[in-house]
């Protein structure tokens, strides 16, 4: 902790003069209340008043639509005075909390010596401090997307477009601010695109330019949903995107269809005559980065890298620049898809993070470090995390060391095997000395270090035909879909023998009964699984070999599993509530009553309105139309037996 400290201490920030370093970070305080333009205050009013903290129901009712997608614009300035502070929020309504506010500032600008100059874009991820309010729609929306898609109730997103250049008008001779958007949906490539359309705008215009994007967000912009071409104008242009369903989603189908006709009403908001004025940007996946970008550079630590993220092994990514640690972040995400990462993931890290003790305690102890994935750019997170047990260095120039890579696999047959002979010595005896000196941070150290030892033998498929399309010029675009649907192919087949072990965990159809609570699914137990391994594990579909069983019995321990086992048995106790309730509507409850008591019918009355209640209340989807008439014609059947006047007594 005194190490901690002493460096936040020490440290000065990379975006100050020269002649500003006497002030560091540690003391550079964010406060949007001091120095803002006459103009502004109006419009920042909810910072200046401590009574905010509950927003305006009618105020953000004004928002609803726009919320949907953006949750607010921030522009984050440098004040000479107080560091980096908050210059702006639109809307108002929407101004974060002080701490949110904190790690925006704080992660709006690069923390690396690269001096970043020019323009630069990466994206953040900062826990919510306030939930947002229920709302149908979304609810909706999150049970029909894939989980990669969902808006998150927890965590705010944060794509940055940061401008650094000197400009001898100002006090210290550079212009530096940020344009931010924070939303609560990971659609990397949608708010990318939006960066590059609105923030130079932004730089050029001043606010009007946010306030008019907003008012078209929010007047034109359809709801959220799936399934369907969606239109999104936007100062002159016009994207489309498309957000697909998730594979699970079936028992939502009947309600999704039956909610169509207002969909498509909210979605011709913008006249087809207006849009058809503006610029279309077809957006062929919101959220599906460019991985060959990042994962050309460690090809040859491919299948290991798949390995540590599906069992949620804690990992640190340290590059020069933002930019590349968040996108790299991303690439690890993505390595598991469809498969949901359940650990925490920070593609951009600080030491000023508000949750810095959380992610980098002292992993020394039996505890050791936190199930996550951390992207950082300060060098010193190499020191302090020496302990974690897998880092990802990355180079200055990456581009520069693809081409060099793929000469030395050009001029050589065993070059692969002989850089990855010295990359692996020089990882092993950084690790074993237990801490990385000076003078083995140098570029030669770049790449994973690591003494994780991979459950599954490489298969080298996949990097001939990558370095293949680097020797013909393939472009990007497909080498970065060659590379996803390997890795699909690799996480189903890991995945499908653990999704027919879950099938066997359902109750059997005679076990359902109307005048029983619905049975539950059995538990899973790892040695029971295992067992089916040896017959029908991955080797049926993968050509993948190693030992499949270990790497289950790790991944079993991780969060990953949790959070898939945890979605997968929710989803069958649902389907037997729905087929309870469909033998409910079917049964013939005028025979059952025939000889009970009007209390027993009474009872059952009231157990098929709670069912129906239940079902309305977690919006379950899966209920046919049909069925649901039935069980209100059963509930009339079972009132039709009882007096008048009990009727009027227990008010049915």
């Amino acid at each position: 902790m005194n190490t901690e400290r002493q460096f936040k201490e020490s440290t000065t920030s990379d975006h100050r003069h020269p002649a500003d370093m006497a002030t560091t970070t540690a003391t550079a305080r964010v406060n949007p209340r001091e120095k803002q333009p006459a103009e502004d205050l109006e419009s920042n009013s909810n910072i200046n008043n401590p009574n905010t903290s509950s927003l305006n129901d009618n105020a953000t009712n004004d928002w609803i639509h726009f919320s949907q997608w953006i949750h607010c614009f921030c522009v984050v300035t440098f004040d000479l005075n107080l560091g980096q502070a908050l210059e702006h929020v639109y809307p108002p309504q929407f101004v974060p909390s002080d701490q949110e506010v904190s790690n925006i500032c704080y992660m709006a600008f690069p923390d690396s010596n690269s001096g970043c100059m020019g323009d630069t874009k990466f994206h953040m991820r900062l826990r919510a401090l306030s939930k947002p309010r229920a709302y149908a729609p979304i609810t909706q929306y999150n049970g029909d997307c894939a989980p990669a898609m969902r808006q998150d109730a927890s965590h705010f997103w944060g794509f940055v477009y940061f401008r650094q250049k000197r400009d001898a008008n100002l006090p210290r001779g550079y212009f530096q601010k940020s344009f931010i958007i924070i939303t609560r949906l990971p659609f990397f490539n949608l708010y990318y695109d939006m960066l590059s359309q609105l923030a130079p705008r932004y730089f050029d215009e001043g606010m009007d330019v946010i306030m008019r994007a907003s008012e078209q967000i929010n007047n034109h912009w359809p709801g959220l949903r799936v399934g369907h071409m969606l239109n999104l104008p936007l100062l002159g242009y016009n994207y489309q995107i498309t957000i697909p369903r998730a594979q699970s989603s079936s028992r939502s189908s009947s309600k999704s269809s039956s909610l169509s006709h207002i969909e498509q009403q909210s979605n011709n908001k913008s006249s087809s005559a207006e849009v058809a004025t503006m610029m279309t940007i077809i957006l062929p996946s919101v959220n599906e980065i460019d991985l060959f970008r990042s994962l050309s550079m460690v090809l040859e630590q491919i299948y290991t890298l798949w390995e540590l993220v599906i069992t949620a092994e804690p990992i640190v990514v340290v590059a020069t620049s933002p930019s590349d640690c968040s996108h790299m972040v991303q690439s690890l995400l993505a390595l598991i898809a469809p498969l949901e990462y359940c650990a925490e993931a920070r593609p951009y890290f600080t030491i000023h993070d508000s949750e810095f003790r959380e992610f980098t305690h002292d992993c020394s102890n039996k505890t050791g470090p936190p199930a996550c994935i951390l992207g950082v750019t300060n060098p010193f997170f190499i020191k302090l995390l020496k302990d974690w047990p897998h880092m990802l260095r990355l180079v200055d120039n990456q581009q520069q060391l693809l081409q060099l890579q793929f000469q030395f696999h050009k001029n050589s047959r065993n070059a692969s095997s002989s850089l990855m002979k010295t990359t692996s010595t020089s990882a092993h005896n950084i690790l074993n000395g237990g801490e990385i000196t000076s003078s083995s941070t140098s570029a030669s150290t770049s790449g994973l270090l690591t003494k994780y030892k991979p459950y599954l033998k490489k298969d080298k498929t996949l990097i001939k035909k990558v370095l293949l399309g680097m020797k013909t010029k393939r472009p990007e675009h497909v080498q970065t879909a060659l590379i996803r649907r390997h890795l699909l192919e690799l996480t189903q087949s890991f995945m499908i023998p653990l999704e027919r072990y879950m099938a066997t965990l359902m109750p059997l159809q005679k076990d359902i009964s109307p005048f029983k609570s619905a049975p539950n699914a059995s538990s899973f137990k790892l040695d029971d699984f295992l067992a089916t391994v040896e017959l029908a594990g991955p080797q049926l579909t993968s050509p993948v070999k190693g030992d499949w069983k270990g790497l289950y019995k790790r991944f079993f321990r991780s969060p990953n599993f949790r959070g898939w086992y945890e979605s997968r048995h929710r989803e069958l106790q649902l389907t037997l509530q729905d087929l309870q309730l469909q033998a409910l509507s079917e049964a013939n409850l005028e025979h059952w009553a025939h000889d009970k008591q009007e209390v027993e019918i009474i009872d059952m009355i009231l157990k098929l309105k709670q069912k129906l209640n239940l079902y309305s209340d977690n919006n379950a989807q899966g209920i046919e139309g049909s069925t649901q008439q039935q069980i209100r014609a059963q509930i009339e059947c079972m009132k039709s037996l009882l007096p008048p006047d009990l009727k009027n007594v227990v008010n049915l």
